[in-house]
């Protein structure tokens, strides 16, 4: 039988940047719990002093969580209250706290997340690239390799794809992409979600690279790269009347002139109609 205790940790969001986003439940959590778990104690309190909150702070970080999740399931276990919280955006993600939450669950003290923000969702909500299949892979390694080696293994993703990267290596991962997926795969560029210099830039990787070089003020700061996934030819997507256009071009162009000219007549892709244009080169209908 198991025996469940008073005690609760609460997931608490905090802004990514603009300290107007914050919750009302979360102020509210954050006034009221007995204490308050901070992967770093100076930065929340920057947060809690903006809105003249005071309570008990403690440290979590990436370097004492095993050792401090311990100390905080004694706690939670005699019926205190606790919030967690990173520097920013939604716990856990890409942020310690997984050991604890796994402890909660090992020693059935409830856990209430609150919802909030999260600068992987907010990026992908204005990237205009498909988003009702999409997956998360954090940030990317930093050793060449190692990235390259993810890179090529997402290659025949087929769902959007999210990353976050730093300023230090987003133009050794743009040429990364390049190299390993495609030069013309389609990419978002958002950076600095809410705050004041806040950009949101698509394009082709190879694009988006000649882009990035042109102001080094245009990769500063936190961003999130969206990168559309990979898309299967389907040659069903190509319209009688399409196919009939570019049998027409083809008597007075050449393949490439007439594939471009007849994607802009019927708003299809070129690169796609192409592709199907060459492997039906030989056959009556191209």
């Amino acid at each position: 039988m198991h025996t469940f205790y008073n005690g609760i940790l609460y997931i608490v969001p905090t802004p990514i940047g603009n300290l107007s986003d914050i919750t009302h439940r979360a102020l509210e959590v954050l006034k009221n719990v007995n204490l308050i778990a901070a992967e770093n104690i100076r930065h929340t309190n920057i947060l809690l002093q903006h809105f003249n909150i005071k309570n008990n702070l403690t440290s979590m970080n990436k370097d004492n969580e095993k050792i401090k999740s311990d100390i905080l399931i004694k706690e939670l276990q005699i019926g205190k209250k606790i919030a967690l919280v990173s520097n920013a955006g939604t716990p856990i993600i890409n942020d310690p706290g997984s050991i604890l939450i796994k402890k909660c669950h090992l020693y059935n003290i409830k856990i209430i997340p609150l919802p909030g923000a999260c600068a992987a969702i907010t990026a992908l909500s204005a990237s205009g690239i498909t988003n009702n299949r999409f997956c998360y892979e954090g940030f990317l390694p930093t050793k060449k390799t190692l990235r390259c080696n993810l890179l090529q293994s997402l290659k025949k993703e087929t769902r959007t794809i999210i990353f976050y990267e730093t300023k230090h290596r987003i133009l050794e991962s743009i040429q990364d992409i390049i190299e390993q997926i495609d030069k013309n795969r389609h990419i978002v560029i958002a950076r600095e979600i809410t705050k004041k210099w806040e950009s949101i830039f698509g394009a082709t990787a190879t694009l988006m690279f000649e882009w990035l070089k042109k102001d080094k003020y245009r990769y500063k700061g936190e961003m999130v790269i969206i990168m559309d996934g990979f898309k299967k030819l389907n040659t069903t997507v190509f319209s009688k009347k399409t196919l009939d256009t570019l049998l027409i071009l083809r008597n007075f162009f050449s393949l490439k002139q007439s594939v471009s000219i007849t994607s802009k007549i019927h708003n299809v892709s070129k690169n796609n109609l192409y592709q199907y244009a060459l492997k039906n080169k030989n056959d009556k209908i191209i």
